[in-house]
């Protein structure tokens, strides 16, 4: 059984409908409770999304113009960015109710929204990866470390209709 808590995220002026959408659907499959969002590009590109599963209409993806003062109560806020003196991701203990924030497509988060986090985190690459990879990737470890349902009935209910397919023993 999944582990009750309050995750949100907070886009800090997303540039891409496609990734906001990609966030989406991932927020979807982990179990996001809303995202918000600042800026007015990602607003002015919505209509335009692509998020086939439609998790804009089920999770409240708000505007607003700081982050901090829509943050959900006692949630810790984690800022993923790669930046030096962050946390590696698979070293980092995700707290029960976090607020993730994350950076523009084209910047970085600024140093007024680094100095109010809680914890800053970042994800071991290569290279850096765009917005959308890096939510899934830390919303995936967020539930690889917490009790999660690995039952059949879970994947029932997780996958595509058209999928049936099972593994023979």
């Amino acid at each position: 059984m999944l582990v009750s808590a309050h995750v949100s995220l907070g886009l800090v002026n997303p540039k891409s409908a496609v990734n906001v959408a990609s966030i989406l659907r991932a927020a979807g499959c982990y179990g996001v409770d809303h995202v918000l969002y600042t800026g007015q590009r990602y607003r002015y590109a919505k209509d335009f999304n692509a998020d086939t599963r439609a998790f804009h209409k089920m999770i409240p993806t708000i505007g607003v113009e700081d982050l901090f003062e829509c943050k959900p109560t006692a949630s810790k806020v984690v800022v993923v960015e790669l930046v030096e003196g962050a946390i590696p991701l698979p070293e980092y203990s995700h707290p029960d109710n976090a607020f993730y924030v994350f950076g523009p497509e084209d910047g970085s988060v600024n140093e007024n929204i680094l100095s109010r986090a809680d914890d800053v985190v970042y994800v071991p690459t290569f290279h850096c990866m765009n917005l959308a990879a890096t939510a899934n990737v830390l919303l995936y470890d967020r539930m690889s470390k917490r009790r999660y349902d690995a039952s059949n009935e879970r994947i029932r209910q997780s996958r595509d209709q058209n999928n049936r397919t099972r593994v023979l023993s």
